[in-house]
């Protein structure tokens, strides 16, 4: 009987799906395991051609004739992929195994050819019979077996000898497919006809995937969390069940009883305590399955304040090692410090030596070239490396044998750098889990986390050790330091002459554009889309005219020729104008702003210069706080002291920003200062961290010293996570009073960024 047209198309759409296994395993051939990949090709083109006879083979007699194909088939497919796992684990075995079925096809090809002469029935007990027909698929499901009872017995062995924890779940992947090929040749051999035999195509989709995927899911990880879902699943249905039964049959009996309101009572029940429900579940079930358990921020919290005093080296290792080994439940750890030597032909190498008490065994010290693998992966990435990665990725395969060496001897799994101030000065290396399981991602980022706050305490001990040689360069340092300060002066100069040049020239040609751009915009006849861009330059414009004012400020404090236009000032009021200036771009950003001002005395300033000043503050502060964020301005009367004989005048602007670098509270008043890369920043006024000028601050500076005033910033650090905030102080002197006269006072503002808007 022909085989029918929808069996027909079954079979070729089947065989269709193992092109994608065969062009994904083709692909990922440079993974570094390439004989197994075009084993997996091999594999996948026997099933693909078994797939497209069986679609053209016609049944009759000659259905067992095909069966006995497939059973043939089924022996060869499990040799090629009991080769490809030997291949995989790099195993030279792979020949005996090849060599073994050479010479079981060879008989089983004298069985079939009868060359041997057999009898047409070779053995019978009276019940049981043996034809000489059936010694051949006899034979091959022998051969099978012996090849799936070589694989298990195989794949187990390299799982136990596998040093890396991922590449042993690597290797786990292999059990889906010995059991799919299990369950599909015992059906077969069952006499049992599955169409195509589709468990085939699941057995290549495995092996394509695992051979050429470098990285796989934690298979125990998987499981853990399965277990976890279905043992929370179980656990509420019945707590569900259980509680419904118990009112069932204590209150059923009652005329009031409410199967609905009952198993609203229980709904209840189980949603108040579901949460420990699963918590505790989840933990029980963890510890069972011996998964990793440790809160990684309390870990490095703990970490960073026992390591932030150490000062000896020897300690800082010790205890810095001892600490993560015992939170992380991890074997072996060790600590290398890194010292770079530039050699004499212009080679720089990094000696990496461990850093252990004398009563400990040392480690041999390696040295590693800067353009070598090992070391370019370490300070190109800056992130940990996992031997598994070294031993198997071709990216690695070069590494100088020497190197390759030194780390397996230390029987590591992971290598985290340490780097400070962008320099390598010391490596951490770890050893697998006392648990078994593999690192995660959660683990290195912990680990990088120790690493990081290792460096610190690291360069202090450094520091200390290194403290004589420090002195005696010290002297050549000063003379180098004088010498950079006047190339600096000369520097500074130059940069006050550009910008002096340049907002003087510029001025005039930019008053010009701006006035025939807006003698054009007054035209009602205008080409609209021409209008759309002349609003364009005439934004623009008036960006660079403010740019240039600033320059020309800057330009005459440079020259100290910047002489303000004193008269009686009420701060409140000026502050109110210039937030009300900006609240558009407060509300654009979902800002909060808040000016909370007490009843101040009035100074003696130019109006237009301290405009300048809160302009560029508040528009600083608003730059670098984060939608959402909060500014508010305050102030008081700060009494007669001695470096303000007659009083003065204090406005704090405080933001939820992302503060300032302790080390640049100075810097970042200086001309030209951007934070960050030059080149990454826009010229948005408004936008999160956007770019300018770098005037602005400067700029504040030189009108607020103008004054006689001052102005600083405190802030507990930069941060772009946690958004620590900070606070700029502005104090401007009150003038001189005669006797009797007192300071005349504003009124006290309250006012809030809608308020300003309406």
């Amino acid at each position: 009987m022909n085989t029918s047209l929808t069996q027909f198309i079954y079979l070729i759409l089947l065989g269709a799906l193992y092109l994608p296994v065969i062009f994904y395993a083709i692909q990922r051939r440079d993974e570094g395991h390439q004989a197994a990949t075009w084993l997996v090709v091999l594999y996948s083109l026997l099933a693909l051609v078994l797939n497209v006879t069986e679609a053209a083979w016609t049944g009759g007699e000659d259905t067992l004739l095909f069966q006995e194909i497939q059973i043939y088939a089924a022996f060869t497919l499990v040799t090629i992929m009991i080769v490809a796992m030997k291949t995989f684990v790099k195993r030279e075995t792979w020949w005996a195994w090849f060599g073994l079925w050479t010479l079981w096809t060879l008989s089983l090809a004298l069985i079939l050819t009868n060359a041997l002469n057999l009898p047409d029935t070779i053995w019978t007990n009276g019940t049981l019979i043996l034809l000489r027909s059936r010694l051949g698929p006899a034979w091959a499901i022998l051969g099978w077996l012996v090849f799936v009872i070589g694989l298990i017995l195989g794949l187990a062995n390299a799982g136990r000898q596998a040093k890396q924890q991922l590449f042993r779940n690597r290797l786990n992947y292999w059990w889906p497919a010995i059991f799919l090929i299990l369950v599909n040749d015992v059906i077969l051999f069952s006499g049992i006809n599955i169409i195509g035999q589709p468990f085939r195509l699941a057995v290549a989709v495995m092996m394509a995937y695992v051979i050429g995927t470098h990285h796989v899911p934690d298979l125990k990880g998987i499981s853990r969390r399965v277990v976890v879902y279905l043992a929370i699943i179980i656990t509420v249905v019945g707590f569900y069940v259980a509680g419904f039964l118990l009112i069932q049959a204590v209150f059923s009996r009652g005329s009031n009883f409410n199967a609905l309101l009952a198993g609203a009572f229980i709904s209840l029940l189980l949603a108040m305590v579901f949460t420990p429900l699963a918590s505790l579940i989840s933990r029980v079930i963890n510890k069972w399955m011996k998964g990793d358990q440790y809160d990684a921020s309390l870990t490095i919290h703990q970490y960073s304040e026992s390591i932030s005093n150490i000062l000896d080296m020897d300690r800082l290792a010790s205890i810095a090692v001892g600490i993560i080994l015992e939170s992380m439940q991890i074997e072996r750890g060790f600590l290398f410090l890194v010292d770079s030597e530039r050699q004499a032909d212009g080679r720089k190498l990094y000696k990496l030596r461990s850093a252990r008490s004398p009563e400990e065994r040392q480690l041999v010290a390696v040295e590693l070239a800067e353009n070598g693998i090992l070391a370019s992966y370490f300070i190109r990435e800056q992130r940990p490396l996992l031997q598994y990665d070294l031993d198997l990725l071709p990216a690695f395969k070069q590494t100088h044998p020497f190197e390759r060496d030194w780390f397996s001897q230390l029987h590591a799994e992971v290598y985290i750098p340490i780097f400070a101030k962008k320099q390598w000065i010391g490596l951490l290396a770890f050893g697998s889990k006392l648990s078994g399981n593999r690192y995660t991602k959660e683990d290195l980022a912990t680990l990088s986390s120790h690493a990081s706050q290792t460096a610190v305490a690291l360069e202090n001990a450094r520091l200390v050790d290194n403290l004589m040689r420090l002195n005696n360069e010290l002297r050549q340092a000063r003379r180098a330091l004088e010498k950079n300060n006047q190339s600096l002066e000369r520097l500074d100069q130059a940069k006050s002459d550009f910008i002096s040049i340049a907002s003087h020239e510029l001025r005039t040609p930019l008053t010009v554009i701006k006035g025939y751009t807006e003698m054009l915009l007054e035209d009602s006849k205008l080409d609209p889309n021409i209008k759309k861009m002349m609003l364009g330059i005439h934004d623009g414009t008036l960006r660079l005219h403010e740019v240039m004012d600033s320059m020309f400020d800057i330009a005459q404090i440079d020259a100290r020729s910047l002489k303000p236009h004193l008269q009686p000032v009420e701060l409140g009021h000026l502050i109110k104008e210039v937030c009300v200036e900006q609240a558009k771009s407060f509300k654009e950003r979902e800002q909060h702003l808040n000016i909370d001002l007490p009843a101040l005395p009035h100074v003696k300033a130019d109006p237009n210069l301290l405009k300048k000043l809160f302009h560029h503050i508040i528009r600083n502060a608003a730059k670098f706080t984060p939608n959402k964020g909060k500014i508010t301005v305050t102030g008081h009367h700060i009494p007669s002291i001695i470096n303000l004989p007659n009083g003065g005048v204090e406005i704090i602007v405080t933001d939820t920003g992302v503060g300032v670098d302790p080390n640049l509270r100075e810097i970042i008043f200086t001309k030209f200062y951007q934070p960050g890369e030059l080149g990454k920043h826009s010229t948005s006024k408004t936008r999160f961290k956007g770019g300018g000028a770098g005037l602005g601050l400067a700029l504040s500076k030189g009108i607020v010293e103008a004054h006689g005033g001052r102005i600083w910033v405190e802030s507990p650090g930069y941060d772009e996570i946690n958004f620590p905030g900070s606070q700029f102080h502005i104090i401007l002197p009150l003038e001189k009073l005669d006797i009797g006269q007192t300071h005349k006072m504003s009124e006290a503002m309250n006012f809030g960024v809608a308020k300003l808007i309406s």
